[in-house]
């Protein structure tokens, strides 16, 4: 669901290149079923001691929730050829796991502890806004420039949902762990750090968004880059806000993992790495230096201002 989510391209073959498609396809087929493996694999880490529902562990039925949507979705997107729904498809996905999750602890009997709630408002929080406001974007700007070629082929187009899928069940796989938990006992120093961690990241990446949705809509900023507000202290506030609030659900969650559940700490680096090396930065910046590279005060704003540690880290 992330507005720069991977998407892989390839040079499109001609017709008689049909060893380079059928290759394409087997690649693109094997990744689909290393998401679900990979997938498999961590819910079974974080099931450890975890609540059943209906003699399944629900880490696992959360993350078949995740696929399934993805799939009952990316059907008639894969018909129709769009892209629209992608990142809304993401925060149903999400939402829904956050109730399948719920559910298991009302099933069980058992009463619903308070940081529980608390961290189950959180993700619902953070989807909501964050898949209504690429929704909005979507829509306003008609495509998604990266889905052009993707959606020509349909093992490809379906691998990107499937990878999507993935994405959301490891970001949210450590706060559904906290929540499926359901410590019945005082909120401790680590839920308190790690819950003002996760509003002050939660707040800078929403105010990130708006003064850039602010500043685009102004004509006279037309193919301007933004250089105010917190832009003005990181290159892309938006994605600092993403890491700390999912760090801070791991800071809630250390007192509550024991075993192979401390796998699920897979989220917030997960999260780091895709922003950093991935889809986030790599894809920005270079969009960035083709656009404005021969701009002096774009180069003296990169120069001056951290990719995304506000005043640390590098240029």
């Amino acid at each position: 669901m992330s507005g720069e989510f991977p998407t892989t391209f390839s040079k499109s073959h001609s017709g008689g290149d049909q060893g380079g498609i059928m290759k394409n396809n087997i690649t693109h087929i094997a990744t689909i079923f290393a998401c679900i493996l990979i997938a498999c694999l961590f819910a079974l880490a974080a099931s450890d001691g975890a609540l059943h529902l209906y003699g399944v562990p629900i880490i696992f039925l959360c993350a078949g929730v995740s696929f399934v949507v993805h799939w009952a979705i990316a059907i008639p997107a894969l018909i129709t050829k769009t892209e629209k729904y992608f990142d809304l498809t993401g925060m149903i996905a999400t939402l829904l796991i956050v109730v399948t999750a719920m559910i298991a602890i009302f099933t069980s009997e058992q009463q619903v502890s308070i940081m529980s709630l608390i961290v189950a408002v959180f993700v619902s929080m953070w989807t909501l806004r964050l898949g209504t406001f690429l929704y909005i974007r979507i829509i306003k700007s008609g495509e998604d420039k990266r889905f052009r070629e993707i959606k020509n082929s349909y093992p490809k187009f379906l691998m990107t949902w499937t990878l999507s899928a993935l994405w959301v069940f490891l970001t949210t796989i450590n706060a559904i762990t906290v929540v499926v938990a359901n410590p019945v006992k005082p909120l401790g120093l680590f839920f308190i750090i790690g819950a003002s961690l996760w509003i002050f990241g939660f707040a800078f990446e929403a105010i990130s968004d708006k003064q850039k949705k602010n500043f685009s809509s102004l004509p006279a900023n037309k193919n301007q880059f933004i250089s105010t507000g917190l832009w003005s202290i990181s290159r892309h506030p938006n994605y600092f806000g993403e890491v700390v609030l999912w760090f801070g659900i791991a800071i809630i969650s250390l007192p509550l993992l024991s075993g192979w559940q401390f796998l699920t700490l897979i989220s917030p680096v997960f999260v780091y790495l895709l922003i950093t090396k991935i889809s986030g930065l790599p894809f920005l910046e270079e969009k960035a230096d083709k656009k404005w590279g021969a701009d002096s005060e774009y180069l003296k704003y990169k120069n001056t201002t951290p990719v995304l540690f506000p005043y640390i880290g590098k240029n």
